[in-house]
Order: C-alpha cells, then structure tokens, then sequence
C-alpha cells in the first residue's frame, strides 16, 4: 500500500464521521497540519505512533496496512469518485452526448482507463473527461490526462469504428474547498492547459463546436439530478436515468 492511498483512506474515514482535519488533530492531541501531511501522503514526515493514533480514532488500525470493517475501505474511498462520476454523466446524456465510463486501454506501452469518454458520432468530436475527487499530484494528474487524450482519438476508433477529428479534455474537480485551494496554488499551470472555467465547458456541452477545448469544471456531485438540457435549451425532470454506455464492437 502507498503513502497516497494510505492518505486517501484517511481523509474517506474522516469525512465518514463528518470530522474536519482540525476535529481529528484535537482529539489525537496533534496540529492540523500533521492530518493534512498524513492525507497528503507525507507519512515519512510522520511518527508511526502518531499515525497508529489517528485511525485508532477512526475506527481503524495502521500497521504499514489500513484494515477497517473487512474488505469495505475501497468502497468507501471510490464511492465519492463513482458519484462525481455519475453527476457528469448525466449532463453530457442529457445534451445527447454517448458516454462509456471507466475505458481501459494499453496503447504503446502505456496503460490506464478514461474516466468517462463522451463523444458526438455526428460531429466527430470526442471528450477525455479526468473526473477527481482531490488533486494528491498536480504533476501526475496533468501527465496521466495528457496521455489519456493523445491516445484518444486512437481509442475511439478501435472502440467505435471511427476516428474523431477533435479530442477535447476536460478536468472534472469536486466542487469542494481543497480542490478549489489546490487550483488556486497552481493556477498558472491549470490556466496554460485548461484555460476555459466551469461555465464556458457547460455551454460547450450543450453545444459544442469542432474546437479540442481544454477545460477545468468544478462539479457537485449532486448536479444534473433535477435539470435536464439538451441543445435547444434546459428541461426540468422528474426521473433519474441511467448512463448510456457504448459496447466494443
């Protein structure tokens, strides 16, 4: 298990109870900052007493391993993801996008999966969404979508049968305060490679022109339940639909 993940466990345990970091550095007789290193994945900073003692609050143990309630921690952690997930999901739907999520490739040597692929046959435009919860690494995140979108277009074709002439990416953040501060800490380098904001990639959405945009959308995962837009404009529903998948064929 990598620091990071261990990190990740932390923060989804604590969220779980509702703590903040400062609730949980008080009842561990610690400062703020010593949660914020352990769920930054900072642990070589830490003491391994003082790391044993914050999931012993969480209901956890730490033993160079993170056990808690069997085998529900990796559910725990990507359940947040899978929602945020299922929130884009349903904007692009509803402005007739087709979407796969979770497209797994192994193209020259590099291997991963695209969080969810939208693309418009008729247009010949496709979409590399990177849906995140929090930002651990501004580097790994940006390197890992680069190489998601230059294989993009070589992904829609094996895929689907044919290439799109426009592969836009777009970086879907929780729309919370630490990925908000994490951007604000690194703005140049999100404006260089996703200068359009939340709401120039929303009406792109809804109609989007040939352009490989690059955007960065703040996103709650609770969005897209209640408003319906396709391309002439927004509609209310009333029901929840579920996300259209495309099949290998």
């Amino acid at each position: 298990m990598d620091d990071l993940r261990i990190g990740r466990l932390c923060r989804a345990l604590r969220r779980r109870r509702g703590w903040r970091q400062l609730d949980l550095a008080a009842a561990a007789g610690c400062h703020q900052t010593t949660v914020s290193r352990l769920e930054r994945g900072h642990l070589a900073t830490l003491s391994i007493e003082v790391v044993r003692r914050i999931f012993a609050l969480l209901d956890a143990r730490f033993e160079g391993v993170v056990s808690w309630r069997g085998g529900d921690l990796d559910r725990l952690a990507d359940a947040r993801h899978a929602q945020l997930v299922e929130a884009a999901a349903r904007v692009f739907a509803a402005a007739g996008w087709t979407l796969s999520a979770e497209v797994s490739f192994s193209e020259w040597g590099e291997r991963g999966s695209i969080d969810l692929l939208a693309v418009l046959p008729d247009r010949r435009i496709a979409v590399v969404n990177e849906i995140k919860t929090e930002i651990t690494s501004v580097e790994e995140t940006v390197r890992r979508h680069d190489a998601k979108v230059r294989l993009g277009a070589g992904i829609v074709r094996q895929r689907l049968g044919w290439r799109p002439l426009a592969v836009a990416r777009v970086l879907i953040l929780a729309d919370q305060s630490t990925c908000r501060r994490a951007v604000a800490r690194h703005s140049a380098t999100f404006a260089s490679i996703y200068p359009l904001g939340s709401r120039v990639v929303r009406a792109w959405i809804r109609n989007p022109s040939g352009q490989a945009i690059g955007g960065l959308w703040f996103l709650s995962s609770k969005h897209g339940r209640a408003e319906k837009w396709s391309r002439g404009g927004p509609k209310r529903i009333r029901t929840r639909s579920s996300l259209p998948t495309t099949r290998n064929r």
